[in-house]
């Protein structure tokens, strides 16, 4: 491997801006106050906090209905398998048509994926719904990611992209909370609509807050 922080260099020298920031600024910014950056740290937790419902909710769902433990597999195998191949599509698409609303309609659909498998009471139906999730999931994942790398100025991009991940991996720890107590709550279909709820929550702050990062202009 190459040392690659030469290519940030020559970016950085491209920029008006001078990278004057701290780490606390870093942390301050990318968390709460650049509009794009804290709307993509507000996502990226409840992205993963999706994913930690369809690996466990979703599970005890299908065996509680009579689904095989083979069986039950499949619906959520099917999930990381459309989002790990749909990535190399979504990607791509988001460098030629713009990162807002792909995150935007991911999340959405994100957002409608739980709520069918809590309305849905056959396999064929919960399998569609984990396509769906996959391909939310494709829309979302990569993209945000793309959007930390167009905000962040070279020189900090790596310590933004820490603040993100910090944020975004710790969906999976509180999502095993925010899936945990609704689930002893109002059950499990109950805590997957307030997952369902939650997703869709999350995209109308993209839609409000985030601005289009990669305009035509920079493609």
């Amino acid at each position: 491997m190459k040392e690659t922080r030469g290519h940030a260099r020559a970016e950085a020298q491209a920029h008006a801006e001078v990278d004057e920031r701290t780490d606390g600024q870093v942390f301050a910014a990318t968390s709460f106050r650049e509009p794009a950056l804290s709307a993509a740290s507000r996502a990226g937790p409840v992205n993963n906090l999706n994913d930690g419902s369809a690996w466990g909710l979703f599970a005890v769902l299908f065996a509680s209905a009579g689904l095989g433990l083979g069986q039950s597999g499949i619906p959520v195998a099917v999930y990381p398998a459309v989002w790990g191949l749909g990535q190399l599509v979504t990607g791509a698409l988001s460098d030629r048509w713009g990162r807002k609303h792909l995150i935007t309609v991911g999340m959405m659909v994100r957002a409608a994926s739980p709520a069918a498998v809590a309305v849905a009471d056959s396999f064929t139906r919960w399998l569609v719904a984990g396509i769906g999730l996959g391909l939310g999931t494709a829309m979302v994942y990569p993209t945000l990611l793309a959007v930390v790398g167009d905000v962040a100025h070279p020189s900090r991009r790596a310590r933004a992209v820490g603040v993100y991940r910090l944020w975004r991996d710790l969906g999976f720890a509180v999502g095993a909370l925010l899936t945990g107590v609704p689930a002893d709550l109002w059950g499990i279909r109950g805590a997957i609509w307030f997952v369902a709820a939650l997703t869709a929550a999350s995209g109308l702050v993209v839609a409000v807050r985030m601005y289009e990062t990669h305009p035509p202009a920079r493609r």
